[in-house]
């Protein structure tokens, strides 16, 4: 049977607490995840939770199959399973409206260069996606584009993107359990992408090309930048297109998400996907 917590005082629930902050996170490489379908998601693609953390009085009807799931790991010994009051929830969660289910899932590494890849490779590559909430929004359009992985494109130096962040998991509604994500060194990524003939395509201000003006339906990478700096030149002299979104008004900057999924969504309509939601 779960544990129950009822104490605000309770080492555990302290413990839960300390995961907002991103350096007890990598101390502990440890994810908190809330929300019944964003738990839902990463139960249902084989992601296991370390302790597991629910709140009867909070929980609404469709969460029975996710508890049934963590009463069911908890059974097996895989799962540390706790039944907390709505006081001991508030606290410990990230946000509200979570659902009254909270989980700690292990980090987990996934070797970039192996990769699954369709037979017309599709990918999505991010380079300083300094804001969680965007990387989320990505991951979620990416979920809906069908693209093969999302791959952060990190410096050799530097803390690097918080893939694990709590707003990533929010922003993503869960995305980022069913879409391969993965992070890898910039100077190694260019040289795979070439060894499996795969097209870089480069998203630039600087860019000469229309991105609706050329053929996406083979092999490509979509390369996004951030808002801040846009891409390094490692990049943009990699590339073998660069390309332009047209912007008619006086901002200079689209928001990253909105670019990216401008992108992706260029190359299903190019490849004649017309499975909508």
């Amino acid at each position: 049977m779960p544990t129950p917590i009822s104490s605000l005082q309770n080492p555990r629930l302290k413990d839960v607490v300390k995961l907002h902050n991103r350096r007890h996170r990598d101390t502990q490489q440890v994810m908190v995840v809330e929300g019944v379908r964003e738990l839902g998601y990463a139960l249902a693609n084989g992601f296991t939770p370390r302790e597991a953390f629910i709140c009867p009085e909070l929980m609404p009807q469709e969460a029975t199959a996710v508890t049934q799931q963590l009463y069911h790991l908890h059974a097996q010994g895989q799962t540390l399973l706790f039944t907390v009051t709505p006081e001991a929830f508030a606290k410990m969660a990230y946000r509200a409206e979570s659902g009254g289910v909270l989980a700690l899932i292990p980090y987990w590494s996934r070797p970039w260069s192996t990769l699954p890849l369709a037979a017309t490779p599709f990918l999505a590559i991010v380079e300083g996606g300094e804001k969680p909430g965007n990387l989320g929004a990505i991951l979620r359009t990416a979920d809906a584009a069908g693209v093969d992985a999302v791959i952060i494109s990190e410096p050799e130096t530097g803390e690097g993107t918080d893939i694990f962040n709590p707003n990533v998991i929010r922003a993503s509604l869960g995305a980022l359990f069913t879409v391969p994500v993965a992070t890898a060194p910039t100077s190694e990524l260019i040289p795979w992408l070439r060894a499996h003939n795969i097209q870089i395509t480069a998203a630039t201000p600087a860019g000469t090309t229309l991105y609706t003006a050329v053929d996406l339906r083979g092999p490509v990478a979509l390369v996004m930048g951030s808002e801040a700096h846009g891409l390094s030149d490692a990049w943009l002299q990699a590339a073998d297109l660069r390309l332009l979104i047209p912007m008619h008004g006086q901002v200079d900057s689209l928001n990253l998400s909105v670019s990216t999924a401008l992108m992706l969504y260029e190359v299903v309509r190019q490849r004649g996907d017309t499975h909508g939601s």
